[in-house]
């Protein structure tokens, strides 16, 4: 389950609204097949597994890290292709939620005769697909908040200058990161003042970078003229207040998708609102990488899951912009807490990740 489970993990922002599954045939204690979920959500890995391991497949045992789907789409059910291979045991990790398997998938199989045990590394199975499972139980993506600051707390200068505070090997990180969500969300202060392409830059890795997309605010959105230059080649989409598309005519006439959502109190587009289109729309995880105010709206709303914080061996000061705006907290008993999940060393400079605390 392990192996699958390393498996599974190399579809991760390339599948959905598909989970990243993985799959690993075993007989008389040979690895005979392996599979993995494919771009775009096809082939699954267990048909991908099935086709490599061939005759092999026959008496030999499944271990998938998500119960096998029983519903018809494109393919047929992965629980049929794993019965006709003459499989005889299935272990798979985590019972699927999608209402069209939901228990469905297990059934069918034992319905074939075929034994089957639930649960194995269900944890772990758990955390790799916590956006999948978000998306089906909130309606909405896994939302990590990526932060890269100084010692205390600041993501640039007092004149805005934000390049370079984490060094070579954080920002390869970055990068690695990038390729393992879906997309990419920056508010509008973000793109006007970075001007960013919002890509992954690892060689070779060109072809993982995710969706990007802009969260507008009231003004106009000036200055990020590499997204816009290139909207019609990349995905892009624009998130904007309902009412308000006719401002950003030039986005759409560029390529861009224009998400109209509703708009909170400021007249800007709603963060929860925003989210639940996303959900809509197929997203499962999603990257927030800037800037200060779009992540304390989504901080103050608890709409934030993980948080990926690169720490430089610097100091700032106060002058330098905070990686949040105000959060209205009055006392340190009111702040959101966090599990820290890791840390590592990135040449200079730390990497920690955190949980949302239940």
């Amino acid at each position: 389950m392990d192996l699958a489970l390393g498996l599974a993990a190399r579809g991760l922002g390339q599948v959905w609204p598909n989970p990243a599954v993985g799959c690993v045939l075993v007989r008389d204690g040979r690895v005979v097949g392996r599979g993995w979920t494919q771009p775009g959500g096809r082939p699954h890995a267990e048909t991908e597994a099935l086709a490599r391991a061939g005759d092999a497949a026959r008496g030999a045992t499944a271990y998938v890290t998500l119960e096998p789907c029983a519903h018809h789409g494109r393919t047929g059910p992965c629980a049929e292709a794993l019965a006709r291979a003459g499989v005889a045991r299935v272990v798979h990790a985590l019972r699927d939620p999608d209402p069209r398997v939901d228990g469905g998938g297990a059934a069918l199989l034992r319905a074939a005769g075929i034994a089957v045990e639930e649960g194995v590394g269900e944890a772990a199975a758990r955390r790799l697909n916590a956006g999948f499972l978000s998306r089906l139980g909130r309606g909405r993506p896994l939302i990590t908040l990526k932060l890269a600051t100084s010692l205390d707390g600041r993501i640039a200068a007092a004149g805005g200058e934000s390049r370079w505070i984490t060094g070579p090997a954080a920002r390869a990180h970055g990068h690695a990161l990038r390729a393992s969500h879906d997309a990419i969300l920056v508010g509008a202060g973000t793109a006007r003042a970075d001007d960013p392409s919002l890509d992954c830059r690892l060689p070779g890795m060109a072809a993982r970078s995710p969706l990007r997309i802009v969260i507008a605010g009231a003004g106009p959105l000036d200055g990020a003229a590499k997204l816009r230059a290139t909207a019609a080649e990349r995905p892009t989409w624009l998130i904007v207040a309902a009412g308000a598309e006719g401002r950003f005519a030039d986005w759409a006439g560029a390529g861009a998708d224009l998400l109209p959502v509703a708009a909170g109190a400021d007249g800007r587009p709603d963060a929860g609102a925003a989210l639940a289109a996303l959900g809509l729309r197929g997203l499962t995880r999603l990257l927030v990488e800037g800037g200060a105010g779009l992540a304390a709206s989504l901080l103050r709303a608890g709409l934030v899951d993980r948080l990926a914080c690169y720490r430089a061996p610097m100091l700032i000061g106060g002058d330098g912009l905070a990686a949040s705006e105000a959060l209205g907290i009055g006392r340190p008993g009111e702040a959101p807490r966090w599990r820290r999940t890791g840390l590592r060393a990135l040449g200079d400079d730390l990497l920690e990740t955190f949980d949302a605390a239940d």
